[in-house]
């Protein structure tokens, strides 16, 4: 696990050269906030869900963004998830979310039509990449998770939960991936199932999205205006997340600094959006709004200081097919604390 995570770093080093901005800077500066309490450790995975839950009346704050760069232009995004245990069993979190990643309208190019006389030719296409666009409010993703089976021994854990998940969203996504965090409103849900041994964790979770449809109404080129629909793919999630705890190798105190390696791989099958303009349906013929699937890889490296301070960062890339919704490589910097309440 070290040697691949070593290996994999490495290799993107030579690939892309990591850019540092403002806004991930940023996310250092709210540590000194993030004071000291009690967490677990290495199976706290960076981007997947696992089948543990928050405990009774603790409130978990977790910030996090991701960045890459897309022909010159960074594009960011920001959230700010929190997270509380309902009861022992139940769990349930919040994330408002902002980002570069959209205009305010559908890109020019994606659906368009032109005029031949007395007929009308409706079509899709691509658009001009690495655009400015200002930050703007996503929404709101919310999940509820629910642990259905625990069995705990010396040293280990297995546990399985189902989760549901929700987002209140209307940005103007061009592609037809959903995604429920911070481009597409919808629900989903799914199962959890996680283990842990000693130093090394493992968990596995799949779900399905349903995405709602985006709506936008603009001034016709031609006259008038053209009102657009774009019904999002409904989506399979499978992710498969690996965690090894290296330091340190025997605890001396409660409060000794942890520091995990993580290898994280994120796979989604999705299919092809529907696309209507002026009340006439369109078939597409971008790839941007095809059916697709993909798997990337997501290595990464957890440090929880003081037993309640964590700090996350991950590299991730494509390594079957990619997605079309974003860029690589993918940086992402997290940091969490829990706070307990009587």
């Amino acid at each position: 696990m070290i040697c691949l995570f070593v290996f994999l770093t490495d290799k993107l080093k030579k690939r892309a050269r990591l850019k540092s901005p403002l806004f991930l800077a940023s996310l250092f500066l709210l540590l000194s906030s993030f004071l000291s309490t009690k967490i677990t450790a290495q199976e706290l995975f960076p981007h997947n869900e696992i089948a543990s839950s928050v405990p009774k009346n603790v409130l978990g704050v977790r910030l996090f963004g991701e960045s890459y760069d897309e022909f010159g232009t960074q594009r960011n995004m920001a959230a700010m998830r929190f997270m509380y245990g309902v009861t022992s069993r139940l769990s349930v979190s919040a994330t408002p979310t902002l980002s570069n990643h959209h205009s305010g309208n559908l890109p020019l190019g994606l659906v368009t039509h032109t005029h031949n006389n007395n007929d009308t030719i409706y079509q899709t296409g691509t658009f001009a990449r690495g655009i400015h666009y200002d930050y703007r409010f996503n929404g709101v993703h919310f999940l509820a998770k629910y642990r259905v089976i625990t069995k705990d021994g010396d040293h280990e854990h297995f546990r399985v939960a189902v989760y549901g998940e929700g987002s209140f969203n209307n940005s103007a996504h061009d592609e037809s991936e959903p995604n429920l965090m911070d481009d597409t409103k919808g629900y989903g849900g799914g199962v959890l199932v996680t283990y842990l041994k000693n130093h090394f964790a493992v968990s596995f979770n799949s779900g399905f999205v349903i995405p709602g449809t985006y709506t936008e109404t603009t001034p016709d080129f031609y006259g008038g205006e053209q009102t657009t629909s774009l019904t999002y793919g409904k989506a399979l999630n499978y992710n498969l997340s690996l965690g090894y705890l290296i330091y340190p190798f025997h605890y001396k105190k409660y409060s000794d600094t942890n520091i995990n390696v993580y290898l994280e791989f994120m796979g989604k099958s999705y299919d092809q959006a529907r696309v209507v303009q002026n009340n006439t349906e369109i078939e597409p013929k971008t790839d941007l709004l095809l059916s697709g699937n993909y798997v990337e890889m997501h290595p990464g490296i957890q440090f929880i200081i003081d037993s309640n301070l964590r700090i996350d960062f991950t590299v991730g890339f494509p390594v079957i097919n990619k997605s079309f919704a974003r860029f690589y490589p993918i940086y992402m910097l997290g940091v969490q604390r829990y706070f307990y309440f009587k």
